[in-house]
């Protein structure tokens, strides 16, 4: 006579179908306990929603889209400048009048500078801010940051 983990044994290596299923649900589960027991801190799925698409491209805290560098200044201004003669070409194709490549390059480059600087009650507004955290570091018995040093971080992380 056959003992019943034999017949259960060859029952279900009989039926290679239900040997499959039941062979990848237990997979399954030990794959997502081992998943969930080794998951380390800087996983890619804890960062979704959190800005950036890549992590070269995560937010460093820079000030934004804001060019720095002249190099890259020089460069910005010459794709603008190659954009608008683009756009002034199709403009003399259609039989518009020509754009003033120079003026438009000067006015979208006044434009950019402008934005960086901020209204007067928003300095103000974070300034306020920033001297309360400095109130409640000190105490915590903490060391106060430089009032003007914050104010501009904070300022270079609120633009867009």
């Amino acid at each position: 006579m056959a003992s019943a983990p034999g017949t259960l044994v060859l029952g279900l290596a009989g039926n290679g179908l239900t040997f499959v299923v039941f062979g990848t649900v237990a997979f399954s589960v030990v794959m997502s306990v081992l998943f969930l027991v080794t998951r380390g801190s800087d996983s890619m799925y804890d960062q979704i929603g959190q800005g950036g698409i890549s992590r070269e491209g995560d937010y460093s805290g820079t000030g934004g889209g804001a060019v720095e560098e002249p190099a890259a200044r020089a460069e910005a201004e010459q794709e603008i400048r190659q954009m608008l003669r683009a756009r002034s070409d199709r403009r003399v194709a259609r039989g518009e009048e020509p754009l003033d490549v120079d003026a438009e390059v000067a006015r979208l480059l006044a434009d950019a500078q402008g934005a960086r600087e901020h209204d007067a009650a928003l300095v103000a507004e974070v300034r306020q801010l920033v001297q309360a955290r400095n109130e409640r570091r000190l105490r915590q018995g903490l060391e106060p940051l430089d009032v003007d040093t914050e104010v501009t971080r904070t300022l270079e992380e609120l633009d867009p």
